[in-house]
């Protein structure tokens, strides 16, 4: 009855990767050999062995180093001498912070330190230097910042301990250092250590310092490594935090409450956008992942909280492209007593006080949307900001007068822009409806004007069924959109507080996703019924935290500024079989 068994039905006990048994085989007997090399370099003289041995890491591609780490890890578990990974080491200060303390120029001569100050510091050790076999120099790592150590076997409090430990450190690793702020014969600011202590070993060989990480996919489906290697990613995020911070700042004192509302719900709503299904067990009940935060915000501005925000994840069951992930983070505020023209000048105000917080008081950001070595656009988000009606735009940049506002939802208006699309090469796939077919035109005409940022107003009701209609212009709404480098960023526009005007508007939507829309949204009966019982006239704003980040940090790729991004899975033997889902797939 024995028989090898299939492809991918043999774990491999050091990657943990599922292999063929051949190859299996093939691996154990090279891990013998290069076991047998390892012990017989291990019994050399330990002078004679260290340069050959760094040398001969090198050499190694990367699955041999990691079992010979490995390995090696494995041993120092066993024999605790030392411990690789210690419970806890006490750091006295931050590498930022020693740096801040020791850097002024005169505190310490070039070649001296300073004998009654000692600190521990730690971090990543990224690069080492040998200068003979009693003297390293590491680059230590941490927050953003880096200081060189300076390892003297002569400032040793046991020269033997130090010459052994000096030997285990690899790049990657994680040390602790314990000794004194001092200064290289060269002058750099340096800590000359009594002692160093791993904690924490890092098994896998790091990207070249000199070349970095570059490879793309690499870099989204390992961040912890793009951090490690990339400070420019680093800086992404820090920037990104500060936008959400100054965000949440700036509508706190405006005197909004910031709230939470469900992530799951029994119906789709707030956007136009298809949605992801999920199920609940024990209800027995299938649910979606919102879309949009909008309905139940507005149910809260019912109840009394006049000025109600969100920040939150939302999740569109949409493709992804270079400003489009799944899911991504939505802002969004509603504010009691207001209407469309008070959230433009409240959007102006915000972003251009923003980006003065950021850019050191300049209203002006340079975008690459090719990539640095491409063209630049120049945003200036100096108010005021251009303003650009929808119909009156595309009258002029058609050169034809379209229907009235009160016509643009019928068949005939239809007819008009299937016609207007084919004679400009607009292409719009099914279904083609007004509001898609309006979409897809503004696309074309509008969107291309808006670099710096602009307001695009005058949206028929068609395109807008939660929005309250135009006070002097029927067939329209009163609702703006935001755009920047030709890309959406807001949208807003005055509530819809009418509950029997809502319900048709629903019933409309329910009619286009009869249609075959399926990014119409559908009757909610229970914000329906929380209209019902009054809803203040109102005025509601969305924003993109992603793509804004996107544009302030100089990012082309939504992908640069999401830790996590969405991914296909790498495809491997177990996941093709519909077993189990490839490794560092966020999908």
């Amino acid at each position: 009855m024995a028989s090898d068994s299939p492809a991918g039905t043999h774990k491999d006990p050091v990657t943990g990767e599922m292999i063929s048994k051949t190859e299996l085989k093939r691996r154990e007997k090279q891990r013998e050999r290069d076991a047998k090399k390892a012990d017989k370099a291990a019994a050399a003289p330990p002078q004679a062995a260290s340069k050959p041995a760094a040398a001969n890491e090198d050499d190694l591609n990367p699955n041999q180093y990691f079992e010979l780490r490995a390995r090696t890890i494995q041993k120092l578990k066993e024999t605790q001498s030392p411990n690789p990974y210690p419970h806890k080491f006490h750091v006295t200060q931050s590498i930022a912070s020693f740096v801040e303390q020791y850097s002024e120029e005169g505190l310490i001569p070039a070649g001296q330190k300073l004998d009654d100050v000692i600190v521990a510091l730690s971090g990543r050790v990224h690069n080492i230097r040998s200068s003979g076999n009693k003297l390293k120099f590491y680059d230590l790592h941490g927050e953003g910042t880096q200081v060189q150590i300076l390892a003297n076997v002569r400032d040793a409090e046991n020269s033997d301990e130090f010459m052994s430990t000096q030997a285990l450190f690899r790049r990657g690793d994680i040390v602790g250092v314990t000794g004194y702020p001092s200064r290289s014969q060269k002058g750099e600011l340096s800590i000359s250590p009594s002692s160093m202590v791993l904690l924490a070993p890092n098994l896998h060989q790091l990207p070249s310092a000199h070349f970095g990480l570059k490879d793309q996919e690499t870099r989204y489906r390992k961040r912890y490594l793009d951090l490690i290697m990339s400070p420019g990613t680093r800086n992404i995020f820090i920037t990104r935090a500060r936008v959400i911070n100054y965000l949440r700042r700036y509508l706190d004192n405006l005197g909004f409450l910031e709230v939470e509302t469900p992530m799951t719900s029994m119906v789709a709503g707030g956007a136009t956008a298809r949605p992801f299904v999920t199920h609940h067990n024990d209800l027995d009940l299938d649910l979606y992942l919102r879309v949009a935060p909008e309905l139940y915000l507005k149910q809260l501005t019912v109840g009394g909280l006049d000025r109600v925000y969100e920040i939150g994840r939302v999740f569109r069951n949409e493709g992804i492209d270079l400003t489009h992930n799944p899911e991504f983070t939505l802002c969004e505020f509603y504010m009691a007593y207001a209407d469309m023209y008070d959230l433009m000048e409240i959007t102006e105000n915000l972003l251009e006080s923003m980006v003065k917080y950021l850019n050191g008081g300049s209203t002006i950001v340079k975008y690459h949307p090719e990539g640095k070595d491409g063209k630049e656009l120049v945003m200036d988000f100096k108010t005021p900001w251009k303003r650009y009606d929808m119909i009156e735009t595309l009258e002029e940049k058609t050169g034809v007068k379209f229907p009235s506002g009160d016509t643009l939802h019928t068949a005939e208006t239809n007819k008009f822009l299937r016609d207007l699309c084919v004679k400009h090469n607009v292409d719009c796939s099914e279904p083609r409806t007004n509001a898609r077919l309006l979409d897809k035109l503004v696309g074309d005409f509008i969107e291309p004007l808006c670099i710096s940022p602009a307001f695009i107003t005058g949206h028929p009701q068609v395109m807008s069924p939660l929005a309250k209609n135009h006070r002097s212009r029927p067939g329209l709404c009163e609702r703006f959109e935001g755009f920047m480098c030709g890309k959406e960023f807001c949208n807003a526009y005055t509530e819809l507080n009418d509950p029997f005007e809502q319900r048709l508007r629903f019933e409309e939507q329910s009619l286009q996703k009869e249609q075959g829309d399926d990014e119409a949204q559908g009757v909610d009966e229970v914000f329906v019924d929380a209209l019902e019982h009054g809803l203040p006239p109102t005025a509601g704003w969305g924003m993109g935290i992603d793509r804004l980040i996107m544009f302030l940090t100089d990012s082309p790729n939504i992908k640069e500024v999401l830790l996590f991004p969405a991914m296909k899975p790498i495809e491997t033997a177990a996941n093709t079989s519909g077993k189990e889902p490839g490794p560092a797939g966020q999908l």
